[in-house]
């Protein structure tokens, strides 16, 4: 090793330096040899070391190998990301950059992992479908410590079943460490050794559940499969109860007084936290819009324990009948919610906006706001949309700025369509329960106006946030959108090739190519499964600390700034933005662009684990409802097509069904990969994608909230 390598004696560099000094060395070297380079002597020192290393390891930046040697990750060969599991066995890494292809891990790959660690991998190859092979080369991070699922007793041999169907390898539980669970019974076992691709995960029973009854099981589950945290730890209540019961005369020292002007809210009717209010009025030729949102960084304070609990979180979590405040009730329906007639803190946004739907300038300001009026979207729509007297009077004084406000969401939307949005409005499905917590009813809402409204106005404000972080904050938070991966561009394409349709754009379609699609679409009978191939195609969103754009919604900048009450990211914005118009403000706050980089990915993390519970329990709800229906029959669609039979989308339920091969008409199907059809040797029948058929409901399955369907009839041809 030459001398030039070798750093001042006593010297520990900073993690940045010490990443750079590995990276011109030849080799990977264990820690004593590195500490012998670097001059180190004292046990102190090498203690340092040792700890930054393992720190840059955790965070990526090294590699550690299997020797305990660190060396330099070479960024063009590896791949950081999120590990996503299959419950068919398989898995994906998702690129922490948001930047490229996922890449592919086939089962044995996938015996080393759990579904959500934090891993590196290198790409192999091109499998046989297309994908980007990888293999992982070292664990970041285990994110599963718990998992919860029904004890297995087989022969003597304990196991847990876990109910995250992602996580696909079942934990081994030795004897004596069962807690006496008894077969078939939910438990929570911690893992206390994690897979390594030779032996299963290992754990302990440490819970024995009982998950109660109707709706009520499934939300238990979801929460508790996914670690949900569900109770305020003690030092919340304590800041609950130090607060102030209503607004101040020294908290409205400093604000802007809105309190005259007529604010009003609009949501759903069962709507209980109210964090968003809007007022619009004509200027000129042009609009004054104000949007007004709850000010909850005036009460929740960085690194308090309102704001540890509610980092935590990162996110409410909304089940039918029941909601996972991210907030405690306290601040989510009482001191931060919006009520009517009641003084609220505010942040504000103040619009200007031109005739064509152009913002000419925006403002934020610390406010203190009174709402005039709780509007449902029904009511507005009543007013507005449908031209109803009685409830154009009932509205009074509320009338005209309501009217304004419907005017400058025609230009906003107006001008956002003009520009290339992709729109994929679709219909909304609610559970309703009865009195005991069971399903009633699936109710389809129809998507109104109003709906529209309240979000124009809420994008608008979004985006002219984003704008003043990038202006004045030297780091932000974002909401980005990347572009669709070629991969999956290829894979879209050739399912649009079978019905005569095409996506533009070539390598890099714009969101203009993808409105064109979707208004093509639009005029076909199978126009949801264009809606819903498209949606695959496209990455998901995420929280960033560069703001890269948002492809979905066609904007250069754009972050989330008009939900705190729900929304971590939101809180965040709030200070970001304080600090940036307010820089001295106790309760404004800037961030490291480190610490913005693990909100990102720890809020982006929280949100897909949220989304997954809600249509976990939502999946359950529906199959409840089907329970009931055993043997009637349904319109659908074919969704999906296997060797092993058809997926069937059942009309207006969004639900699928699996019609296996011998539950279709007496033959032997052939499966044709390319055409995604399966074909009939003898009959010649044949069921393709986006196939309409009518079909029998034969048996729900609960536990794996599985229905299983028989075709009846429908539109199937020779050849």
């Amino acid at each position: 090793m030459s001398k030039k390598k070798r750093l001042s004696k006593e010297i520990v560099p900073d993690p940045e330096r010490l990443t750079a000094w590995i990276g011109e060395l030849d080799r990977p070297l264990p820690p004593r040899e590195l500490s012998r380079l670097l001059g180190l002597s004292s046990r102190a020192a090498e203690a340092l070391l040792s700890r930054r290393l393992k720190a840059l390891v955790a965070a990526g930046e090294l590699l550690c190998d299997r020797r305990g040697r660190y060396g330099a990750i070479l960024q063009a060969e590896l791949v950081r990301g999120r590990v996503m599991g299959h419950p068919d066995g398989y898995g994906f890494l998702v690129p922490e950059s948001g930047e490229g292809a996922d890449l592919f891990l086939p089962e044995r790959r996938m015996r080393a992992l759990l579904h959500g660690d934090r891993a590196l991998a290198r790409v192999l190859r091109r499998d046989h479908r297309g994908r980007l092979e990888g293999d992982v080369v070292e664990v970041l991070e285990r994110v599963n410590r718990r998992v919860v699922g029904r004890y297995l007793d087989e022969g003597g041999v304990g196991a847990v079943g876990p109910l995250n169907r992602r996580l696909s390898q079942d934990l081994l539980v030795p004897k004596g460490a069962s807690l006496g669970a008894r077969h078939g019974e939910y438990v929570v076992a911690e893992i206390t050794r994690q897979p390594d691709g030779h032996l299963q995960p290992q754990g302990r029973v440490l819970e024995r559940l009982e998950p109660g009854e109707g709706v009520a099981k499934p939300i238990m589950l979801a929460q508790r499969s996914r670690e949900m945290p569900c109770r305020w730890p003690p030092g919340v209540r304590a800041e609950l109860r130090a607060l102030a019961g209503r607004v101040t005369p020294a908290q409205r020292r400093g604000r802007e007084d809105l309190r005259d002007l007529p604010l009003v809210t609009i949501d759903g009717e069962d709507a209980r936290d109210f964090d968003d209010a809007v007022y619009c009025e004509r200027r000129g030729r042009g609009w004054r819009l104000v949007v007004a949102i709850a000010d909850v960084s005036h009460y929740v304070r960085p690194n308090s324990a309102l704001d540890l609990a509610a980092r935590e979180r990162g996110n409410s979590t909304y089940f039918p009948g029941q909601v996972l405040h991210m907030l405690p009730e306290r601040l989510s329906q009482g001191l931060c919610s919006l009520l009517p007639d009641e003084e609220r803190l505010c942040m504000a946004c103040e619009l200007l906006i031109s005739e064509r739907g152009q913002v000419r300038s925006s403002r934020f300001f610390d406010g203190v706001m009174r709402s005039a009026g709780r509007l449902t979207y029904e009511l507005a729509a009543a007013a507005v949309e449908q031209r109803r007297e009685q409830e154009r009077r009932s509205l009074g004084s509320l009338w005209k700025p309501l009217n304004a406000l419907y005017g400058l969401y025609r230009v906003l939307l107006g001008a956002r369509r003009a520009a290339g949005m992709i729109d994929f409005d679709s219909e909304e499905l609610k559970v309703r329960l009865d009195a005991h917590g069971k399903v009633r009813e699936l109710v389809s809402c129809v998507r109104l106006e109003a709906h529209r409204l309240v979000e124009e106005c809420m994008l608008a404000a979004n985006v002219a946030a984003a704008r003043l972080l990038h202006e004045k904050a030297p780091a932000g938070l974002y909401r980005v959108h990347d572009v669709p991966p070629v991969e999956r561009l290829q894979k879209l394409r050739g399912t649009l090739g079978r019905f005569g349709m095409t996506l533009d754009g070539g390598e890099q379609p714009t969101p203009t190519d993808y409105a064109a699609l979707l208004r093509d679409a639009a005029r076909r009978d199978h126009a949801r499964l264009v809606r819903l191939l498209a949606l695959r195609s496209l990455p998901l969103a995420v929280y960033s600390e560069q703001p890269r754009g948002h492809f979905g919604l066609h904007f250069p900048h754009y972050t989330h700034f008009t939900s705190p009450i729900r929304r971590y990211p939101d809180l965040v914005v709030h200070r970001l933005l304080r600090h940036g118009f307010h820089p001295r403000a106790a309760a404004g706050k800037g961030y490291e662009e480190s610490e913005l980089q693990d909100l990102g990915r720890h809020c982006s993390m929280t949100e897909r684990r949220s989304e997954e519970a809600e249509r976990e329990v939502q999946r359950w709800c529906k199959c409840s409802y089907l329970a009931e229906r055993i043997g009637e029959e349904f319109n659908g669609w074919v969704s999906g097509v296997q060797s092993f039979g058809l997926f069937v989308e059942l009309e207006h339920l969004q639900m699928d069904g699996l019609i296996h091969v011998t539950g279709l008409p007496g033959d032997y199907y052939h499966y044709d990969l390319e055409a995604q059809a399966l074909q009939g040797r003898r009959r010649g029948l044949r069921f393709r994608l986006a196939q309409r058929l009518r079909v029998r409901l034969r048996a729900v399955d609960m536990e794996e909230k599985r229905v299983d369907l028989e075709w009846v009839a429908g539109d199937h041809g020779a050849g």
